[in-house]
């Protein structure tokens, strides 16, 4: 069975899709019992929701909050 799981499975909390694939929790517990044809119109829509998720604005990272922090410290 094709699947788009690349076994990255981190569920974006603002868009609700997997990280890795584009799926959504519900959509990733239905997988096995979805047809091929309903799977691959699901995997159509993919792309355009890793580009929603990369394209969403986020929170910076502890570590890059840190770097920031020392760099204002430092004058740079």
């Amino acid at each position: 069975m094709e699947t788009p799981c690349i076994n990255v499975c981190i569920i974006d909390n603002l868009t609700g899709y997997c990280m890795g694939c584009g799926r959504t929790q519900t959509e990733i517990g239905a997988w096995t019992t979805m047809t091929s044809a309903e799977r691959r119109a699901l995997m159509e829509r993919l792309p355009d929701r890793l580009t929603e998720i990369a394209d969403t604005p986020r929170r910076p990272r502890r570590m890059t909050r840190r770097r920031q922090m020392a760099d204002k410290e430092t004058g740079e």
